[in-house]
């Protein structure tokens, strides 16, 4: 089984194939190294493709503390697979939960990204009423999955409104998905929501990161993920290597709702990256002031 041991010898399972440049793949909270299926069997045509498990997840390892959680351990986690596999660097692609991690890590060790992709992220990552909501949610879906396991809730999740539009699509993709959830580890899951998803920082603490930041950033948000839409604006707005894709009538899921847009768009900006043809903004079309 193909594992690499992080920073504190946690062992996260990984699969990849293909040949050429790296891309390493982060899954989102009810997705896995599964949920990338449609991005490894197009990519590694022509490149390196790696997607692992988070921790929590199995056959990744499940550590008992909930502070070994935390966004720190996540974004370490990252490094350590890139460190492991001997790759100095690589686009990073995260969904959700994953791009929080991948935009945390972009943010402490940016010359170990040839770029970012930001998906569907944003739940929760401004402060004010929003970010209470949905940590009081986590905390009790974390309560639920301590006692149910995902037998029960997972049904419910994948019917959110954000996730309704996969079920739209594909039933056949989304009753996939659905089952994929239920192999989760409610434990690990419920640690993840109460140590990860709780209580990392808002994005909104990282605006003096993100100024600086010169590392090609692709932002892709579904025009139906009403959590992420506010915060990809933000990031638009604050990060001066991003770019910012919203996909019509999509939600949360956005890999697996719409693959083959999906993967165009990140062909496409693989490529500008690649070839040197990837701008930052041009310091005119810059507002005054930026909130």
């Amino acid at each position: 089984m193909p594992q690499i041991t992080s920073h504190d010898g946690t062992r996260l399972y990984f699969e990849e194939t293909g040949h050429g440049t790296p891309i390493l793949f982060v899954h989102e909270f009810l997705g896995d190294y599964e949920s990338w299926e449609a991005q490894l069997r197009y990519f590694s045509r022509k490149y390196r493709c790696i997607a692992y498990n988070a921790r929590g997840y199995p056959p990744s390892d499940v550590p008992d503390k909930v502070e070994e959680y935390s966004f720190e351990y996540q974004r370490a986690d990252l490094k350590a697979m890139l460190d492991a596999l001997k790759i100095d660097k690589a686009h990073i692609v995260g969904l959700s939960m994953g791009a929080f991690a991948t935009f945390y890590f972009g943010m402490k060790w940016p010359k170990r990204a040839l770029s970012l992709t930001l998906a569907g992220i944003g739940s929760g990552a401004i402060r004010g009423e929003g970010r209470e909501k949905f940590q009081r949610e986590a905390e009790v879906v974390a309560r639920r999955l301590m006692v149910e396991g995902w037998e029960k809730l997972a049904d419910i999740r994948c019917t959110a409104r954000t996730r309704v539009q996969l079920q739209n699509k594909s039933p056949r993709a989304f009753a996939s998905f659905v089952q994929q959830i239920k192999r989760h580890s409610g434990n690990g899951s419920a640690l993840t929501l109460t140590g990860y998803q709780v209580q990392r920082p808002s994005l909104e603490e990282f605006k003096a990161d993100m100024v600086k930041c010169r590392v090609p950033t692709l932002i892709i948000c579904g025009d139906e993920d009403e959590p992420c839409m506010d915060t990809s604006v933000m990031l638009k707005r604050h990060i001066p290597s991003a770019g910012l894709v919203f996909m019509p009538q999509t939600g949360h899921a956005c890999n697996i709702e719409e693959p083959e847009l999906f993967n165009m768009l990140c062909e496409k900006f693989f490529h500008q990256v690649e070839s040197g043809q990837y701008r930052m903004r041009d310091p005119r079309a810059i507002p005054d002031k930026v909130s």
